[in-house]
């Protein structure tokens, strides 16, 4: 069974918007954190956001605060990434991800591409 499933990805333009979904097949809590890295085409991966699910913290690449905002919903055991203002240079694919307590981000989904175009 796949443990984490993105959707939302798309193709959009310059300065439009996407949300990206992630949907667990265990619950969010069985989770520490979950999170958001990127790979752009020749570019290593990159983390993007994450959250803690206890406090709901958050936690973003400097990069993209103000733009990018992450969320989680327990009672769907899915967590969201709001992109606002997409840029050409957000283009990649995004990758859903989740640790558990005192592991690495071990869990990762297959991937969805968002391509902005300028």
């Amino acid at each position: 069974q796949v443990p984490l499933v993105e959707s939302g990805g798309g193709l959009v333009q310059a300065g439009g918007s996407l949300r990206l979904s992630c949907a667990a097949s265990v619950r969010t809590f069985s989770y520490y954190a979950m999170g958001w890295f990127r790979q752009a085409p020749g570019k290593e991966r990159e983390f993007v956001a994450d959250i803690r699910w206890t406090g709901s913290i958050t936690h973003y690449a400097d990069s993209l605060k103000g733009r990018f905002t992450i969320s989680g919903d327990n009672a769907k055991n899915t967590v969201y990434l709001q992109m606002n203002s997409l840029k050409p240079e957000d283009t990649a694919v995004y990758y859903c991800v989740a640790r558990r307590v005192g592991g690495d981000w071990d869990y990762w989904g297959q991937g969805t591409q968002v391509t902005v175009s300028s």
